[in-house]
């Protein structure tokens, strides 16, 4: 899967079956389904997972709960639209 089929697919009401943890937290982002999203994304224990767990907290608007998360990523707080960000953290999973 590439990223303009991820983007496609979350056209569809259910994600596909292979993918990967952080790309289903990002599935579930992009739908509009924070809670979901964020129960993934609490599991995965990596820097990526620290990005979308931020990325999550920036959506919500707390930006306070999101530094903390960017700091465990090693990240600056994202600077452009949430949107773009998603498309990034998407782009970095499939690179």
């Amino acid at each position: 899967m590439q990223f303009d089929e991820f983007i496609n697919s979350t056209k569809e009401d259910a994600p596909p079956q292979s993918l990967s943890e952080p790309l289903q937290a990002m599935w579930y982002a992009r739908k509009g389904d924070w809670e979901t999203a964020h129960n993934i994304a609490q599991s995965i224990s990596s820097e990526l997972g620290s990005w979308i767990h931020a990325y999550l907290h920036r959506v919500e608007g707390d930006l306070s709960n999101a530094d903390y998360w960017y700091k465990r990523a090693g990240k600056p707080q994202f600077q452009g639209s949430t949107e773009a960000e998603a498309d990034e953290i998407v782009n970095s999973i499939f690179k």
